[in-house]
């Protein structure tokens, strides 16, 4: 078993030591799911880091005590991303300190960004979390382009043992990102899906086009015609062609499973033309709208050929992930569209055989959203390349 402190114990003050596997903060109410996931892909002993809870309501009253999974096991050995997680925890490691001042310029001298996950000593962290660089947590308008600075993670094992990680799977602090809402027009509260995942895929695209590794980066009239685009641009309001950059005016997207339109609201505010599927009507006014044609059929039974070339296709359908993965892998034999933004809705116990065959689609992610429940999301396109390679790497000091 485990033991960080008797590990930090033995090294020197200030002395970093890295343990050789990673840990996982798993989402709320789907603990059970991460620890299965991580027994059936691990050969490894997992272990759960448990937080003391709160000695009395005045010490944040507004986080639950923590939990971290552990795998001593060389990264090297995983073949794929864990699933059911909140956060990936990529390079941690176990530092001790004397003080309060020696434990902020630790991570200082790493670098700049750290969030801090509760797990004991809860007034020492906050003390500590004081005299580093500010992160915010509030509420993000849409749409958001995330910092490309590194986000690492720390946590206190007592009064003088600190773990932290400079390199998590995720570019939100803990993995947690919320929007101002909009609660006047969108018809239903799926949207906040859509903007995750389009934040996560532009931060993606960004990280590819910066780093020179992808050139299939949309900029406007990548997919759509440029003829077209230019006159639709002369005549659209200035605020409608500030929009998103993964979706632009004259963008071509497919909801499946669209009512009562959250996901179609979303494409058509950022200027994307929108065939949305479904056996029951969209909300009054997106069927009124000029750019949103609406089907009501069956989305999994129109073949793809007779929808013609997309630039994305979207699916929030409530449907077990076989058929989801069916109606995927038609669109993409078809090579009628490479962008794919799809919910996958789990009907019971985890499908880990259908969720396994989606992560092995290329250029690929799963992700559990904030904005999910017992459901993953499925995102892929040209720009997102092998996992661990998303977010730049910090070297190891």
């Amino acid at each position: 078993m485990i033991d960080p402190t008797t590990i930090a114990a033995a090294q020197a003050y200030g002395a970093i030591r890295y343990l050789n596997g990673k840990l996982w903060i798993p989402v709320k109410r789907f603990e059970a799911h991460l620890e299965q996931e991580l027994s059936l892909k691990y050969h490894g002993h997992i272990e759960c880091i448990r937080g003391t809870r709160y000695s009395s309501q005045s010490e944040l009253e507004h986080t639950k005590q923590g939990m971290l999974f552990y795998c001593e096991e060389d990264s090297q050995d995983i073949a794929q991303d864990i699933i059911w997680k909140q956060l990936c925890w990529e390079t941690p490691f176990i530092v001790r300190f004397r003080s309060i001042g020696e434990a902020a310029a630790l991570l200082r001298g790493i670098q700049r960004n750290w969030a801090h996950y509760p797990l004991t000593c809860f007034r020492r962290a906050a003390l500590i979390s004081e005299k580093l660089p500010y992160i915010s947590n509030k509420e993000k308008n849409f749409p958001y382009s995330v910092p490309r600075a590194d986000m690492g993670v720390w946590s206190l094992l007592d009064e003088h043992t600190l773990i932290a990680s400079a390199k998590t799977s995720s570019p939100f602090p803990l993995g947690v990102i919320r929007f101002v809402e909009d609660h006047q027009n969108p018809p239903s509260r799926a949207y906040l899906k859509l903007w995750e995942a389009l934040t996560l895929l532009d931060f993606y695209a960004r990280c590819a086009h910066e780093s020179g590794a992808e050139a299939d980066i949309p900029s406007g009239a990548d997919a759509i015609d440029t003829h077209h685009d230019a006159r639709y641009r002369a005549a659209a309001p200035k605020a409608e062609q500030e929009s998103h950059q993964l979706i632009q005016i004259g963008t071509r997207c497919i909801d499946a499973g669209a009512c009562p339109g959250g996901w179609t609201w979303v494409l058509h505010q950022l200027g994307a033309t929108v065939t949305a599927i479904d056996r029951s009507p969209l909300a009054d006014p997106l069927m009124q709208e000029s750019r949103i044609t609406f089907m009501q059929h069956d989305a999994f039974t129109i073949p793809p050929e007779s929808l013609g070339r997309q630039d994305w296709v979207c699916s929030d359908v409530i449907c077990y992930p076989p058929r989801l993965l069916e109606w995927v892998d038609r669109w993409l034999a078809s090579g009628l569209c490479s962008r794919f933004i799809c919910t996958i809705k789990m009907q019971g116990s985890p499908d880990f055989e259908t969720i396994n065959r989606f992560a092995s689609i290329p250029h690929s992610k799963i992700v559990h959203l904030t904005a999910n429940k017992h459901e993953l999301t499925w995102l892929c396109a040209p720009f997102i390349r092998a996992e661990g390679d998303k977010i730049p790497v910090i070297s190891k000091r």
